[in-house]
């Protein structure tokens, strides 16, 4: 997913100073050279947070990425609890412009650790969020200024702990987080005056930050905007925190720019404003600081301080988060001879917990959707924010259908309590708002996957409104302007797919009628799901139907999809190898292949297997397969409907190979809240879903020679395949629970029962594995 091409507020000098090549060789080789070494037998010791902060040096991504936003994985290493409220980075940039990551790899220095929103892997922005910074003698506030040298030998990166030395100032950082806190102790090596710097980092000159010298606490907030729909206005909430330090002081002050107000406890909403208190440090001295957070109020974030880090010492939470990420990554256990790839697994799952966010405070309490005008609150259960809905369904809320439904389900009823509140289902909810930042309408087939998989409930209610979605648009128009319902949806109903002359002014991604058309051709199907589940057998006929939309912008003649006009002509503009308004970040050849729900009938126009084969392939000859941006990411498991499994097998395993590595630039494109990691994670266990809401998986191989899944049920999965780690990527024969298995597919509900599967690898293909016709995977045409 990438928003980078319409967005005229960025700036492209800050990108291009981020590209790197030949041309800088030796900042290329060290960047290369930089990988963690595990040690000891815990899986969170394989995680690398480095992996993906710097610009991709993957194949897709230099052939494929048009600028600079577009060969970055944008994501950040976060020390965070899965799904935490608040992610902790150090920070490189000291903004939250659209498509500016809080950290990059290239920069040099450090301007502080930040308590951030940032949507990992993404183009969006941060949001709400605020920044701690120690220094030591003159005191300097302003980020640019204070900022320090720092080195990557010093820098100590896990998922529970990052350790830098601020290079200007000989101040050891270590820092640590709860669910909804961040912990920090700063040593300071040499004696004499320090300082501890906080600001919130509002863009836009607002923003409130105080001192309670007797409370030794600084307290503030900083007011969240939207981007998209309605750019610029007040969300209705802010990121607010409570600083808390173990050390008093009676020197403080705030400031203003360059402007030092001492003794002044308060400020508010003027450009770069900030607080700081200054110590007398002796050598060798830690002064801690724990930092409650809350999109709530002060007095929520204070409680969730207390609630979250009351009694708790600095080394119990690093161990408690350590905790917290082994229980997690301990669910699946790989084992194979290749350390690399367990760095890259593990690494990409963590990558995949890390979003949706949680939204509400501990007891609780959190901002109504889409503007925050009432406080509910959650229960026991968390409510949940930021989903990057575009990429996320594919994969990542398929895998936590698979490891932990139980929080999945939380997500999926979050989303429809945004409907219950806002009225309209969200397509892709950010900020606690709609956004209608990219195309489809993909909450419905996120909740059909976790409805058709048995992880929740779907109301009469809450049925409603996935309906509403897919046939009707809101009947007042700031309604759609502000985000709610689908773009171009009158178009679709009237032609059965969005015509060219249908511009879909009302949306951040303007036209791509071709890729809207497909992808709400897939929502419709699984809605049609649900509705057949549900017993709705009117709404199950007429979706079906229109989940085969896809078939009304495919050219035959071209064996390609196409835009097409309103009077069903296709238009001349056209060359399939070519990027088109039409079409969403690709070129039309990228998007043919998008057709989940039904690969035997594109099989049927491509002129049956051979034709499909014969155009897959030359697809891949082409190059034209792009694994940096998700809408192809289905495309490698598709031979496994034609017939040509080993292809599936092969291609799998050259992408594992070139387009992730252990490196920092080993992300082949935005890592889009993890759905890059997750397509990783299931390749490697050796199947993927390519059509959610069909519980299939479509067979790949595994990639380790044994991974074992202990299932939130309590059964376990084993996954038995000799030799895969080193280098037989090929299907010979499949044995489940020892009956030989010749499906080129899984049974979601027979993978949750447990048991075993026996893979025989080989390094040569076996081309008759999977090829007869009840081998192969559904399709709505089978």
């Amino acid at each position: 997913m990438f928003f980078i091409k319409k967005n005229k507020q960025i700036n492209m000098n800050f990108y291009r100073s981020l590209k790197y090549s030949v041309a800088v060789g030796p900042v290329l080789l060290f960047i290369l050279s930089c990988s963690i070494k595990p040690s000891g037998s815990n899986y969170v010791d394989f995680v690398n947070p480095l992996i993906g902060t710097a610009p991709s040096t993957t194949i897709s991504a230099l052939q494929h990425g048009e600028d600079e936003t577009e060969s970055n994985a944008q994501v950040v290493p976060y020390v965070t609890v899965p799904f935490g409220m608040t992610n902790w980075t150090p920070q490189t940039k000291a903004t939250e412009t659209k498509c500016v990551a809080p950290y990059y790899y290239t920069d040099t220095k450090i301007s502080g650790f930040r308590g951030s929103h940032w949507l990992s892997g993404s183009c969006v922005q941060d949001y709400g969020s605020m920044t701690i910074m120690p220094i030591t003698g003159k005191l300097k506030c302003q980020a640019d200024e204070r900022a320090s040298n720092f080195s990557h030998d010093t820098e100590k990166t896990t998922p529970y702990n990052y350790n830098v030395n601020l290079a200007d100032y000989k101040i050891d950082v270590n820092m640590t987080a709860t669910k909804r806190c961040g912990l920090f102790q700063f040593t300071f090596e040499n004696s004499g005056e320090a300082h501890i710097i906080v600001n919130p980092n509002s863009d836009e000159a607002q923003g409130f930050i105080q001192i309670n010298a007797d409370k030794n606490e600084i307290v503030g907030y900083n007011p969240v905007h939207k981007i998209y729909q309605g750019w610029g206005d007040k969300a209705g909430f802010s990121g607010y925190f409570v600083v808390k330090l173990s050390k008093n002081s009676a020197y403080f002050g705030v400031y203003q720019n360059e402007k030092i107000l001492k003794g002044n406890t308060q400020i508010t909403n003027q450009e770069n404003i900030g607080a700081y208190i200054s110590f007398m440090v002796e050598k060798g001295e830690t002064i801690e600081a724990k930092i409650g957070t809350s999109f709530t109020s002060i007095e929520q974030a204070r409680k969730n301080l207390e609630s979250e880090t009351k009694d708790l010492d600095f080394a119990e939470a690093k161990e408690n988060l350590k905790n917290t990420w082994e229980t997690l990554l301990s669910k699946v256990k790989v084992e194979g001879t290749n350390k690399d790839d367990k760095v890259k697994f593990y690494t990409a799952m963590y990558h995949s917990y890390l979003h949706p966010r949680t939204f509400n405070d501990v007891d609780g309490t959190y901002v109504s959707f889409n503007g925050g005008k009432q406080i509910m609150n959650s229960g026991k259960e968390d409510y949940f924010t930021d989903y990057s809905m575009w990429d996320t369904y594919r994969a990542s809320h398929p895998l936590f259908n698979l490891l932990t439904p139980k929080v999945n389900g939380q997500m999926m009823k979050s989303l429809f309590s945004m409907a219950e509140q806002g009225g309209w289902l969200p397509a892709f909810p950010c900020w606690n708002s709609y956004t209608a930042a990219m195309i489809g309408d993909h909450s419905t087939a996120a909740i059909a996957d976790a409805y058709l998989k048995n992880n929740i409930e779907i109301s009469d209610k809450q049925y409603s409104y996935l309906l509403q979605n897919a046939f009707k648009s809101p009947a007042n128009h700031a309604d759609y302007l502000d985000g709610k319902g689908r773009r171009g949806l009158t178009s679709y109903l009237k032609y059965g797919y969005i015509p060219l002359e249908d511009q879909v002014l009302e949306s951040f991604h303007k036209g791509e009628q071709v890729s809207r058309t497909l992808e709400y051709a897939f929502d419709d199907f699984a809605l049609s799901q649900i509705a057949a589940k549900k017993g709705d057998t009117l709404h199950a006929r007429l979706l079906k139907k229109r989940a085969l939309n896809y078939k009304n912008v495919y050219s035959v003649a071209d064996s390609c999809v196409r835009g097409r006009f309103a009077d069903g002509t296709f238009t001349k503009d056209f060359d399939k190898f070519i990027r088109k308004p039409y079409i969403t970040e690709g070129t039309p050849y990228q998007y043919t292949w998008y057709v989940p729900q039904d690969i035997k009938g594109l099989i049927d126009l491509m002129g049956g297997e051979d034709g499909f084969n014969a155009n897959l392939d030359r697809f891949h000859a082409a190059k034209q397969y792009w694994h940096g941006n998700e809408p192809g990411h289905q495309i490698p498991f598709l031979y496994n409907y034609s017939g040509q499994a080993w292809k599936t097998q092969e291609l799998v395993t050259q992408i594992m190979k070139t387009e992730y590595s252990n490196q920092v630039g080993g992300l082949s494109g935005n890592d889009d809240a993890g759905q890059m990691s997750a397509w990783y994670v299931f390749s490697a266990l050796g199947f993927y879903p390519v059509a959610p809401s069909v519980p299939q998986y479509v067979i790949s191989g595994p990639h380790f020679d044994k991974i074992t899944l202990q299932l939130e049920n309590g059964k376990t999965l084993t996954i038995n395949a000799k030799g895969a780690s080193s280098g037989n990527n090929y299907i010979q024969k499949l044995r489940f629970n020892g009956v030989e298995y010749d499906k080129t597919f899984l049974d979601h509900f027979s993978v949750l029962k447990g048991g075993t599967l026996d893979f025989e690898m080989g390094n040569e293909p076996n081309k008759s594995w999977g090829t007869a016709k009840e081998s192969k995977p559904f399709s709505l045409s089978n």
